[in-house]
């Protein structure tokens, strides 16, 4: 009987100071989600982690195309670690467009494994290739190892009846089972975030369930990985720890800011990808005496934080590339009247509107030096 629950397996362990993974595949892939999972398990098994989702900067490319690739890395360790890492130690790619994006982060000789079913002909022309670089010498230095998820998966949800296209939607719980297996993640967290997540859908629950199972098994039953990897808890310090991305700490640190200075927080704001998180989070706190503002456009908002300013309460603003351009002529104003305000650019990459949900320092040089006259000095 195969334990798919706790994590152990019956092959020799082989134990590390820590692991980079990244998942790879197409935006409809499941990629943030998997890779949201690996991260919490990660963290509940008391590893130090850290992350980089990668989403496309297209708003739903064509499937398998280059530009639709979203990813997810996380970097697990039983020591402190301050980066999602520089190279991967294992990279899981769900068809040809994300493999020939991400390949070149992957360490010499690190393990790259691979959905082999979705390698057609098909798959290579949207990718833009004219040969399979599973065959062509593109992956030699690395440990490849192809599965046929996609038929596995079909083969392991058969029995809720569900559609093709539903049972294919599952092959990530697939992949994510196999790394669960292949790094001894407890599955238990996913199985009970599963139940949650699809609690009005028994079917897909279902189907999710027995693929998760179906990726730690085929794990543990195939004679492609000899060993499986160990990373212990990392040395922290006792306390309760929750999972935080980077806008989410932001808010945090700006209503402390705002409690310690005895000061109102007031948030006037325009939403632009990636900074509505923070008009996101501070609207959920109006208890704690913060205060947002969603204007009509970005003037309105770094305007409305003038006044925010000019009655003594900390007035603040969020934007991304073209957002800081329109807000320039007010951060002109609130030099010239010596107010204190806080302007936050959440930078993205690309001139112009840029890139939406492509995160980079973009805009350094602006956020520096893009104001009017003496503003410069």
């Amino acid at each position: 009987m195969l334990q798919t629950q706790s994590g152990e397996s019956s092959k020799p362990v082989q134990e590390l100071k820590g692991a980079t993974v990244r998942l790879a595949g197409d935006s409809g892939d499941g990629m943030q989600l998997s890779g949201m999972q690996l991260t919490n398990t990660s963290a509940l098994s008391g590893n130090d982690i850290a992350t980089f989702p990668d989403f496309p900067a297209e708003i739903r490319a064509p499937r398998g195309t280059r530009a639709g690739v979203s990813g997810f890395q996380v970097q697990f360790s039983s020591e402190e670690i301050y980066t999602p890492g520089d190279g991967l130690d294992a990279l899981v790619c769900m068809n040809p467009a994300a493999l020939v994006t991400n390949l070149r982060d992957l360490k010499p000789n690190g393990l790259l494994i691979v959905n082999s079913d979705s390698f057609e002909e098909k798959d290579l022309k949207l990718a833009k290739l004219s040969l399979n670089p599973l065959e062509d010498g593109t992956v030699d230095g690395y440990r490849l190892i192809p599965v046929k998820m996609t038929d596995l998966t079909r083969k392991a949800v058969a029995e809720t009846k569900i559609s093709v296209k539903e049972s294919d939607r599952c092959k990530n719980f697939f992949a994510m089972g196999l790394i669960f297996w292949l790094y001894g993640r407890d599955m238990t967290p996913t199985l009970r975030f599963i139940e949650k997540k699809f609690s009005g859908q028994p079917d897909i629950a279902t189907a999710n369930r027995l693929a998760l199972r179906a990726g730690w098994n085929f794990g543990e039953t195939t004679e492609a990985f000899p060993t499986t990897y160990q990373v212990p808890p990392a040395k922290l310090a006792s306390g309760t720890y929750r999972s935080l991305i980077g806008n989410q700490a932001l808010a945090y640190g700006l209503m402390t800011a705002a409690k310690l200075s005895g000061k109102k927080l007031f948030l006037g704001s325009y939403p632009i990808t990636p900074a509505s998180d923070v008009l996101h989070e501070l609207s959920r706190h109006k208890s704690l005496e913060v205060l947002t503002f969603q204007a009509e456009d970005e003037i309105a908002a770094v305007c409305s934080v003038i006044g925010a300013a000019f009655a003594g309460q900390m007035g603040v603003t969020t934007s991304s590339g073209p957002g800081i351009l329109l807000k320039g002529e007010g951060m002109s104003l609130g030099v010239m009247m010596e107010l204190p305000m806080l302007i936050i650019d959440i930078q993205r990459g690309g001139p112009s509107t840029g890139l939406p949900t492509k995160t980079e320092q973009a805009d350094l040089l602006m956020a520096i030096h893009g104001r009017h006259g003496e503003c410069l000095d």
